[in-house]
C-alpha cells in the first residue's frame, strides 16, 4: 500500500510503475493508496486509474491528514492479499525492489522483509549529512528493540497473520518498528536497497515528527519490558538476495 498526502506530482506514473513491475514479475498483486485529503487532488489523480486496472487498484479516501501508521493499518484492511507491504509515493523506495523482497520473504519463510539502506549493499542518496546521521542515529536507538539494522525503513512486506489484530499506538512515520515489536513477527529478513530522495513535492519529516519518534520509542521499550520475551530469527540478504544460512541463525 502507499500512503499520500500531496502526491499528485507523481503518483499516476507510480501506479503504472508499480504494476508493470507486477506484470514483469508475473506476480498478481494489488495496490491501495489511502490518501489523507491531499488538496492538489491526489485522491482524484489516483481514482482516475482505477478502470484501468479494476479491483486490483483500490483507493481509500480519508477526511484528513491523520498520519501515516494510521494509513498504512487502513490500506492493510482494504486490501486482500496475504502479504502486505509498505513503499513511498515519491519513488525514494524503487517499485522493482518489490518483487525482490517478495522473492526473500517467501524462500526464507520469514515473517517480513525490510527494505534497508543500512546494511552491506544498502544506500541513501540525495540527503544532506545531517539528515543522514539523524536517520541512522533513530535506528542505532531501536536496535535493542529489534535486530533488523533499518528499523525506520519505510519499505517493507509482513505476512497477515503476523499483524491482524494488532493495535498500534504511533500515527507517525516509524511503522515498520512498530509491527516489529507490537506484531507476532518471530523472523525477519533485510534486504539492501538504494535509497533516493525525492526529486519532487517535500518531505514529510519535521521536528515535530521526531519528537514523536522519542515517544514511540519509550512506548516500544515498555512492550519489550513488560511484555513476553521474544526470540526473532534474523536473516541478513547480501547485494544479491541468499538463502537463510544453515547453522544457528542469529536470536535476540
Amino acid at each position: 500500500m502507499v500512503p499520500t498526502y500531496n502526491e499528485r506530482t507523481r503518483i499516476v506514473e507510480l501506479i503504472h510503475a508499480v504494476f508493470d513491475t507486477f506484470r514483469a514479475a508475473s506476480l498478481d498483486g494489488e495496490l491501495v493508496i489511502v490518501d489523507d485529503n491531499s488538496p492538489d487532488g491526489t485522491g482524484a489523480a489516483a481514482d482516475a486509474c482505477v478502470p484501468a486496472y479494476g479491483g486490483r487498484l483500490i483507493v481509500r479516501h480519508r477526511a484528513g491528514k491523520l498520519g501515516l501508521g494510521t494509513a498504512v493499518m487502513h490500506g492493510f484492511l482494504a486490501g486482500h492479499a496475504p502479504i502486505v507491504g509498505v513503499m513511498d509515493a515519491d519513488f525514494s523506495h524503487p517499485p522493482s525492489l518489490i518483487p525482490r523482497l517478495h522473492r526473500v520473504l517467501l524462500d526464507s519463510g520469514v515473517d517480513a522483509v525490510v527494505g534497508s539502506r543500512y546494511i552491506p549493499g544498502g544506500e541513501a542518496r540525495n540527503w544532506p549529512v545531517g539528515r543522514l546521521l539523524l536517520s541512522k542515529l533513530a535506528c542505532v536507538l531501536a536496535r535493542p528493540l529489534t535486530p533488523v539494522r533499518d528499523a525506520t525503513s519505510g519499505c517493507f512486506l509482513v505476512r497477515r497473520s503476523a499483524i491482524d489484530g494488532v493495535a498500534i499506538a504511533a500515527g507517525g512515520f516509524k511503522i515498520c518498528l512498530e509491527l516489529l515489536v507490537r506484531g507476532r513477527v518471530a523472523s525477519v529478513a533485510e534486504v539492501p536497497y538504494v535509497f533516493t530522495d525525492r526529486t519532487a513535492g517535500t518531505s514529510k519529516m519535521t521536528v515535530r515528527e521526531a519528537a514523536n519518534y522519542l515517544t514511540q520509542l519509550r512506548q516500544l521499550y515498555w512492550v519489550r519490558l513488560t511484555g513476553p520475551r521474544q526470540r526473532v530469527r534474523y536473516v541478513r540478504c547480501g547485494t544479491e538476495p541468499e538463502p537463510a544460512p544453515e547453522g544457528p541463525p542469529e536470536l535476540r
